[in-house]
Order: C-alpha cells, then sequence, then structure tokens
C-alpha cells in the first residue's frame, strides 16, 4: 500500500505542479538567504575579534540559525532530488558535494577543532570559518 502510494506521488505530482514550483523557489530564495547571512555573521565576528572579545552566546545562537537554514536548505534539495527535479543542474554532484560541505564544516570546526573554546582565539577562527563558508557559499550559487 505505502509503495503505491509513493508510486502515485512520484509519478503524478511532480509534472507541472505549483507545489514544487514553489519549493524550486523557496530552495533558490534560501540560496541567497545563507550566503548573505554567512556575510553577516563573519563580519560581524571579525568586529568582535577585533575588538578582543570571546565567542558568547548571541554569535552561537546567530551560528546555529545559520546551520538551522541550511538544514532547511539540504531538505528542500532532497525533497526536489527526490522527485526527480534535479536534471536542470549542469554538474548535480558538485551541487550535493557543497551542499554537505556547508552541513558540516561548521560543527565540525566548532567541536572538533575549538572544542568549545569561547576565547578570542576562537571568535577569530569562527569569523574566518564564516566568511569562508560565505565564499563558497556564493561559488556555490554561481556555479549552478
Amino acid at each position: 500500500m505505502l509503495l503505491n502510494i509513493a508510486d502515485w506521488w512520484f509519478n503524478n505530482s511532480w509534472k507541472g505542479n505549483k507545489n514544487v514550483d514553489s519549493i524550486v523557489t523557496l530552495h533558490g530564495a534560501l540560496k541567497n538567504t545563507v550566503w548573505l547571512f554567512y556575510l553577516i555573521i563573519g563580519l560581524w565576528g571579525l568586529f568582535r575579534a577585533i575588538r578582543g572579545q570571546g565567542v558568547n552566546g548571541s554569535y552561537l545562537g546567530a551560528l546555529v540559525v545559520a546551520q538551522i537554514v541550511i538544514v532547511v536548505q539540504v531538505i528542500l534539495g532532497a525533497v526536489l532530488f527526490i522527485g526527480g527535479q534535479s536534471g536542470a543542474l549542469s554538474r548535480p554532484y558538485m551541487h550535493y558535494l557543497y551542499a554537505a560541505f556547508g552541513l558540516v564544516f561548521l560543527p565540525f570546526v566548532f567541536l572538533y577543532w575549538l572544542r568549545g573554546d569561547d576565547t578570542n582565539r576562537a571568535q577569530w577562527v569562527l569569523s574566518f570559518a564564516t566568511l569562508f563558508l560565505f565564499g563558497t557559499m556564493v561559488r556555490f550559487g554561481a556555479a549552478f
């Protein structure tokens, strides 16, 4: 029964559906949101680091919000992929690679490299990490 529902969903609901167009539009709009948010967080982090401040709850909260937006972006991309909407991508596997990188890079930096450090050094590292993510996300958006 579940297999029949899945077959019907993928065969009938993706062809010219306005919901799919909405998901594509939302996926594209979140792309711009992600790189802009990383730029703002990175510049804010540099400002804090230059002033000699460490990482605080507000900055970590902004990083968590950025990760949540990335997770939503990946989920929307996965829904489009499952629905067969990735055919318009010129290099789909690079698209998936960039998405996976954006998903794991910041948690890796914080958990493995900094190990919960909240000093000024950590502020420098996180600000440069977010600016690096900004650059990769701009490149990611320009490439596809």
